[in-house]
């Protein structure tokens, strides 16, 4: 199914063993596809591959390159030669965007490929019980409800320390591109293991407070699950509950049984509404203010006030408060707001970000310290 959406096939052989039986059933194959190909001889470094180039233009084929993958002999030849190939586009046309990125994160082997095909409905990601059969992010994009949805798979994340070879750290940091391109990160962990593991609790944390993403949590494998991992999981998740949950969905899957995988688009459609809502100004304000009359908010004998409320953007919610005191509005003071902005609002799943503006010079001022604030407005009054 892939090679008939491609625009050309670049069908490569080793020069050194020559020409065998397998190249002769791949040919045959492409040449069914009226496709243009381009049959690329490798490793022309070897003396081997001169003595066999000739086997294989039995093969067909009209447009021949040899080339050094490893030396990085003939490449940019071979680049030319498929661009001359690639339809041209007119600049009339305009690519549809997804309206949405989701990016599926975890542990190796979690099940990731899998989830992507069952979505799919085609073996579309390897799927294999080695851990690390995915290399690069995948991406696809899918229209539910007549919305265009992009999920990318990622190459599993290791601990530094687990990871091996040269290859893993490319792993790694394809999926940490991945992330910070998508709007929302959907989270796999084995549920089969028992318990979710600090690796697992930094990417979500990472991905919801750090990079301000929209996040899901799935726990795979429920078909394997006994009643001691049940049990252990929800010991482990117990600890987390001030994140899962109350900020955070979770949901038990089996890719392999098919349990509520046709939950997954609907939440995540559910997720993205919530992400990229439009708030009323004046209603937050009324809502900000009328908790700060009853609930006081006091530092240095200082009453901390809010003047103005506003949105400055979605995906991710972000909102400015005009206050007073913009040193003292640290951590603690914000997560009050956040949680007036839930209890009022359904907001599982998506993070809300605050900044904060002075009175006097309406700076976007970070939240980080009190250092940050004070050179601010020195700087502005001298």
């Amino acid at each position: 199914n892939l090679l008939k959406e491609v625009d050309v096939i670049l069908f490569m052989v080793d020069g050194t063993v020559g020409l065998v039986p397998h190249d002769r059933w791949i040919a045959q194959e492409l040449h069914k596809l009226s496709k243009p190909v381009i049959l690329v001889i490798n490793k022309t470094d070897n003396k081997l591959t001169a003595e066999n180039s000739h086997e294989f233009y039995a093969l067909g084929f009209k447009t021949i390159f040899g080339i050094s993958a490893e030396h990085r002999l003939g490449i940019n030849d071979l680049l030319d030669k498929v661009v001359e190939f690639l339809p041209k586009k007119s600049h009339d046309i305009v690519s549809d965007k997804p309206v949405c990125k989701v990016v599926f994160l975890g542990k190796p082997n979690v099940g990731k490929s899998s989830l992507l095909n069952a979505i799919l409905n085609q073996e579309r990601a390897i799927v294999s019980e080695q851990a690390g059969t995915t290399r690069e992010a995948l991406s696809e994009t899918i229209k539910f409800y007549q919305e265009d949805i992009q999920i990318t798979d990622t190459p599993g994340i290791r601990r530094k320390r687990s990871v091996e070879g040269e290859l893993e750290p490319l792993m790694v940091k394809s999926s940490f591109s991945a992330l910070k391109d998508s709007d929302i990160v959907v989270l796999m962990m084995d549920g089969s293991e028992g318990e979710i593991v600090d690796q697992e609790l930094k990417l979500a944390f990472y991905s919801f407070t750090e990079q301000y993403k929209a996040l899901l949590l799935l726990v795979n494998k429920e078909d394997l699950m006994t009643d001691k991992n049940r049990t252990d999981l929800e010991f482990s998740l117990d600890y987390y509950k001030h994140l899962i949950n109350k900020k955070v969905p979770l949901m038990n899957i089996s890719c392999k049984t098919g349990k509520n995988i046709g939950r997954i688009l609907p939440l995540i459609t559910e997720i993205y509404k919530r992400y990229t809502h439009q708030f009323n100004n004046e209603e937050l304000k009324t809502l900000f203010v009328t908790e700060l009359q009853t609930k006081h908010l006091v530092r240095a004998k200082q009453r901390l006030k809010v003047y103005e409320v506003e949105q400055i953007r979605t995906a991710p919610i972000t909102i400015a408060l005009k206050v007073n005191l913009p040193v003292f509005f640290e951590e603690s003071q914000l997560a009050f707001f956040e949680n007036i902005m839930r209890a009022n609002y359904d907001l599982v799943g998506v993070p809300i970000k605050f900044v904060i503006r002075s009175t006097k010079d309406q700076l976007n001022l970070p939240k980080k310290s009190q250092v940050d604030v004070e050179e601010v407005e020195e700087t502005e009054d001298n």
